[in-house]
């Protein structure tokens, strides 16, 4: 059975952030880099909505658990 493939930014619209690649890239100019002991649901820049929503991607391995993936592995990159 396929799931769903919900590209990156959707999951900024989920999340109910702007999606746009410019909005995208602030936010993660922002809030990068998550220190590695936090788990990513965890950060302190989610509201409870976003973070419960996250952490059921992940536990859930719901359709969007990849794109909450990739904001993961975004948010761990350094800033360059």
């Amino acid at each position: 059975m396929d799931t769903p493939s919900h590209p990156f930014h959707a999951l900024f619209a989920q999340l109910g952030l702007p999606s746009d690649a410019p909005s995208i890239a602030h936010f993660l100019a922002t809030n990068a880099p998550l220190p590695g002991h936090v788990l990513l649901p965890d950060a302190p820049f989610w509201s409870p909505a976003q973070a419960a929503f996250l952490h059921e991607a992940l536990q859930q391995d719901s359709d969007w658990a990849e794109p909450t993936d990739q904001l993961n592995q975004a948010l761990r990159a350094p800033k360059t």
